[in-house]
């Protein structure tokens, strides 16, 4: 598999040259348990679950409490995109349209369960979004149009919307005082029903969604778009059919789920539990499975984007650009998993350090250890092997 994109490449390409060699020698496993060894003995960590292996071997070079439950916080985005590429297809989009009714009593909002619906309108605009509210506001003046300003005996019909959306329009009606109906009907019946298109929104991709939501951490996005792919894979819309699709789809995967608890996909429930084991045995899944792909290019990267863009700069600058990982904060949780690149070779990690102490000092301190820890870790490619890596990738591009 390609280690990066061309442009992460070519981010670090200027640097990379004037690194010398000894900086750009990989570590080794002596090196890295050495770290580690230091790491899991810090007492800010209080005794965490950490895991380390050879990326191409798939060798276990360091672990303590790796077969742990321990709570993942939004480390278990990764499930969730796991299953997004597993049941469901990354080049589809969603739609969702208000349109007039028919009977010039009632409007009807026909969804497709798209997970890229924001509920604030500011927030839509800003990230390019569908509005909820934008519809309702849009629904309610409609109607009032059809029925010279009245409301009375009139209808909101919808279909395939979450249950958080039809909550969200109840409750925009309630706060108003309107006796206006709220009826689901179905997708025939909804197309039946509709006149005039009065509002046609399409979402991005799915592979674009995820990307969004592992980059930035998106909650939301996470627990609708896990929803999808559990109906997809045959079971219910809701976090039963999640927990039942992520166990079902480790098995297939060739990953135990033993001590796996899922309450929800976002990572939100102190209630979840994963082994830092099953994290990483999952990313040396995605990471020779050209499928799963995307998952990887969509982590966050140290000191340069996402959720890790402010990481790593001060803390360990050597190791800016060279780890790729997926962040996972609670109170009393600081977990990354995900990839460091150590020379010409490549290691997964996982730490999940969800003891220690609730204050933010002792969150931050706990970050800033581990940046360093994976700083004593991370090494560039030499520097003779760039022009050639490049090379390489712009071939498999101009040629796919």
């Amino acid at each position: 598999m390609r280690r990066a994109r061309i442009s992460a490449l070519a981010y670090l390409v200027g640097s990379l040259l004037s690194i010398s060699p000894t900086l750009a020698s990989a570590a080794d496993s002596i090196a890295i348990n050495s770290a580690f060894s230091q790491l899991v003995a810090t007492p800010s960590l209080a005794d965490p679950s950490v895991i380390v292996i050879d990326e191409m071997s798939g060798e276990v070079v360091f672990q303590s409490n790796a077969s742990s439950p321990r709570k993942p916080a939004s480390v278990i985005k990764l499930l969730s995109a796991t299953a997004a590429y597993t049941y469901l297809n990354p080049s589809d989009s969603y739609t969702t349209t208000l349109a007039a009714g028919l009977d010039g009593k009632s409007v009807v909002i026909q969804g497709s369960l798209d997970p890229w619906v924001s509920y604030e309108n500011k927030v839509a605009l800003k990230m390019k979004r569908t509005s909820l509210e934008r519809i309702e506001f849009n629904a309610l003046s409609t109607i009032k149009n059809l029925n010279q300003g009245s409301t009375k005996n009139s209808t909101i019909y919808f279909s395939n919307l979450y249950s958080q959306d039809v909550a969200h329009i109840s409750n925009f009606l309630r706060k108003r005082h309107l006796s206006i109906a709220l009826k689901r009907v179905t997708n025939q019946v909804a197309e039946e029903k509709s006149g005039e298109k009065l509002i046609v929104s399409t979402s991005p991709t799915l592979e674009k969604i995820l990307d969004w939501t592992l980059t930035w951490s998106d909650n939301l996005l996470a627990e609708r778009i896990a929803r999808l792919a559990s109906v997809a894979a045959g079971n219910t819309l809701d976090d039963a059919g999640v927990e039942i699709t992520f166990k079902s789809m480790l098995t297939g995967l060739g990953i135990p789920t033993t001590h796996l608890v899922i309450k929800d996909a976002s990572g939100l429930s102190k209630e979840n539990r994963v082994t830092a084991e099953q994290i990483a045995k999952l990313l040396f899944v995605l990471n020779h499975d050209l499928k799963y792909a995307p998952i990887l290019n969509g982590l966050p990267v140290g000191g340069v984007s996402g959720t890790l863009q402010h990481r790593f700069i001060e803390t360990a600058p050597t190791a800016v650009g060279l780890v790729r990982a997926k962040t996972g904060t609670l109170n009393g949780t600081t977990n990354l998993a995900g990839i460091v690149d150590s020379g010409e070779h490549q290691y997964i990690f996982v730490i999940i350090a969800d003891r220690h102490n609730k204050s933010y000092s002792v969150t931050e301190k706990v970050r800033a250890t581990v940046d360093r820890i994976l700083g004593k870790v991370a090494a560039p490619l030499l520097p003779q092997l760039i022009p050639i890596i490049l090379a390489s990738e712009t071939n498999t591009v101009s040629t796919s």
